[in-house]
């Protein structure tokens, strides 16, 4: 694995120890209370230890340096990097048991992605990447697939728009051109890994709507490091404010982003 800069070897740090944290309570996760923050949006109170346990270490190692995080919130500022965090991202197949949920923390700076963790710490499968130094699992170089034969034989991962179901019509009309066209879809249920699963080739490409900044920072540098397309569904730059993403390699970026246009979910 290519040497990384202090600040993400200081997270990468975090990332796991963080995730030691977070198998801990996946063991007891019966004892857990959860809440409801939202519509089909819930919080446990391991999320909300894992969130303290990084911005502890991060502040303490980075004072000057901001932090918006899923459960404590904190605003994206021009004037200081910012790390972008998720605790337990996927805290739905947490709280049911399903081992399937990571840590995410990505670095922002002048509304540039600078580098990017997510660590699974049920696989211990750790993804990294810095912009310019390429992607990797544990020490391995990802890239993303190459298809050959357009979107035939394509594996797409996606996500249901629970949090706003008024994308829904357009979402479904998506969903179904996306499943006359690929191999098959996708909904695991964790955006991170999914999109460290594009990086790694794992899947041929990534889509959903309304998303957080703290589901996407950290995936969206990986898919870019790998050598795939990061887009909204304007094939613009949103994707960080709008939720709106679609993640591929080039190959089949364009077809992707056609079938949103013509779903009624562009924008």
């Amino acid at each position: 694995m290519s040497s990384l800069s202090p600040p993400m070897n200081v997270a990468v740090r975090i990332a796991r120890q963080a995730g030691i944290l977070a198998r801990e309570w996946f063991d007891r996760r019966h004892e857990l209370e959860i809440k409801q923050k939202g519509i089909n949006d819930p919080v446990t109170a391991a999320d909300l230890m894992v969130e303290e346990e990084i911005r502890y270490h991060l502040k303490k190692a980075y004072p000057r340096y901001g932090i918006l995080a899923e459960e404590k919130g904190g605003n994206l500022t021009q004037e200081r990097p910012c790390w972008i965090v998720d605790p337990i991202d996927g805290t739905l197949n947490f709280a049911h048991g399903l081992p399937h949920f990571a840590i995410s923390i990505g670095l922002i700076e002048k509304n540039v992605l600078q580098g990017g963790v997510i660590y699974d710490p049920m696989r211990d499968e750790l993804f990294t990447a810095e912009r310019g130094r390429g992607a990797y699992l544990n020490d391995r170089r990802i890239r993303v697939t190459r298809p050959t034969e357009g979107m035939t034989h394509a594996l797409l991962a996606t996500g249901f728009p629970h949090r706003k179901l008024h994308q829904l019509p357009g979402y479904l009309n998506a969903f179904e051109a996306f499943v006359k066209m690929v191999a098959d879809q996708r909904r695991q249920g964790s955006a991170a890994l999914d999109l460290a699963y594009v990086a790694a080739g794992r899947y041929d490409g990534f889509w959903e709507c309304g998303l957080a900044p703290w589901d996407l920072a950290a995936g969206v540098l990986l898919v870019r490091e790998a050598g795939g397309l990061v887009s909204d569904f304007a094939n613009q730059e949103g994707f960080l404010t709008s939720g709106n993403v679609i993640a591929a390699p080039d190959a089949i970026h364009g077809a992707m982003l056609e079938v949103i246009r013509n779903s009624g979910l562009a924008g």
